[in-house]
């Protein structure tokens, strides 16, 4: 067997390779070999009918058997003779079998870049470093408050006003019919100047008294955020059944408990600043990343595509789970794959530089990890997602192919730390008080 490389790209290189024609010879004969102890042929005991004639009954189908057997048994041995480190096979050709010559086929494959040894030791990071205010504290008690508000009707007798809570019935029409789209409602709870209608909606509504009735029609923006009201004139029949205020618990012991697992207003606080930290520490550990990454990503390099895809695909994937769980899909957003790929495939082939880089580093410092590792990293795994230990080895058990990745996802760690400990780090605070919107984890405290 002869074996040559063309190059496409510095990751991309095409495989040429001959099998000798006495080769090609001896699998078709094992081939028709075969094929007499089992070939049916008119005229002809099983096991006795000759080659001639089972070549002019059978040979397309042997000569594609044999073609598909000299690909498959061969090409693993070129791949090893031609010490590429193929990560994708992209295409192989399949030439039709010449009795009278040697087999050569063809075979597009895509290559791990090399990378020259990564120096890392002594990189200069700032580390903002954010720290939990009394006010974001505040803040999070005052989204609790809200979780738990009564709404009650208002003592005075008055018309509607923006900020008031309303409960409204309506029912739609288009072109003076019920319209077909949009369903009759009882009983919704809005706020009036935020209903999530239009400003136009809740102005024709400001001003109503309970119990009266009145006739709004609202023509919706062709961008509006609801797809069954967007581009179209709606003309609604209201009804403001009652209108209420908004009746907040008071800051104290009571409110904890009311989250189930807290006795005294200091505990639930406690784990709050706790639940927003974690958000910082992850910031701040994302942020000194960036930096590494800059630093390190100094010249460019090719990227196999079969990675970009591999990022773009997931990405993408998370991206539908996301919809799906709040109730959307694609189509109902107007997003395609296609159109999705090609808007996020700059930051997918990002990461993927980011995944060669940082797998050289551990190449390269001869990382490992041990199967104790292992395992209490999957206690880690399943404290945070909150299933039995049990249940996350047996998912690994059954998927075979993604303990490899969890095993490199902990070696890509275990390398970033590395760099992060041969750092000269310069802590320093964040220019505002805070970052410029604190992470709203207040219900997660339950």
């Amino acid at each position: 067997m002869q074996v040559t490389v063309e190059d496409i790209t510095v990751v991309k290189k095409k495989l040429c390779v001959e099998i000798p024609h006495e080769d090609v010879l001896s699998a078709l004969d094992k081939a028709y070999a075969e094929l007499k102890k089992k070939a049916n042929v008119k005229g002809f005991r099983k096991g006795k009918a000759p080659r001639s004639v089972l070549e002019r009954h059978f040979k397309k189908d042997v000569h594609e058997d044999v073609t598909s057997k000299l690909i498959t048994d061969s090409y693993p041995k070129a791949i090893e003779e031609s010490g590429l480190q193929v990560i994708e096979t992209s295409d192989i050709d399949n030439p039709e079998l010449d009795t009278e010559s040697a087999f050569t086929f063809k075979a597009t494959v895509e290559l791990k870049p090399e990378l020259p040894e990564v120096e890392f030791s002594g990189l200069e990071l700032k580390k903002t470093v954010y720290k939990v205010s009394d006010e974001e504290i505040s803040k999070q008690i005052a989204m609790l408050r809200k979780h738990f508000a009564k709404y009650v009707p208002i003592e005075e007798d008055r018309a509607a006003e923006i900020g008031d809570f309303l409960s409204i019935d309506y029912v739609a029409f288009e072109d003076g019919v019920p319209s077909g789209t949009v369903e009759p409602v009882t009983d919704l709870s809005i706020k009036l100047g935020e209903s999530g209608f239009s400003d136009a909606f809740d102005q024709a509504i400001e001003g109503m008294n309970a119990g009266e009735e009145k006739k709004v029609a609202i023509d919706f923006a062709e961008d509006f955020n609801k797809p069954d009201l967007a581009g179209k004139k709606i003309e609604f029949t209201v009804t403001l059944k009652e209108i209420r205020q908004e009746e907040l618990p008071p800051v104290d012991d009571d409110l904890a408990k009311k989250m189930g697992k807290f006795e005294t207003l200091a505990a639930l606080e406690d784990k709050i600043r706790e639940s927003l930290q974690d958000e910082y520490d992850k910031r701040m550990d994302q942020e000194l990343q960036e930096q590494i990454f800059d630093f390190l990503i100094k010249e460019e390099f090719e990227v196999p595509e079969v990675l970009i895809n591999l990022e773009i695909e997931e990405i993408v994937r998370d991206s539908e789970m996301y919809f799906a769980n709040n109730g959307l899909s694609m189509d109902q957003l107007g997003l395609t794959r296609e159109a999705m790929a090609e808007k996020y495939r700059p930051m997918a082939e990002k990461q993927a530089r980011r995944h060669l880089l940082l797998g050289k580093i551990i190449d390269q410092e001869n990382l490992d990890t041990s199967e104790e590792e292992v395992d209490a990293e999957m206690e880690k795994l399943a404290a945070a997602m909150n299933h039995p230990l049990e249940q996350v080895q047996s998912y690994y058990k059954q998927n075979p192919g993604k303990i490899d990745g969890f095993k490199h996802a902990m070696l890509e760690k275990r390398a970033i730390n590395l760099i992060v400990d041969k750092a000269v780090i310069t802590e320093a605070p964040p220019a505002k008080e805070g970052p410029e919107t604190a992470p709203e984890t207040a219900d997660d405290t339950a």
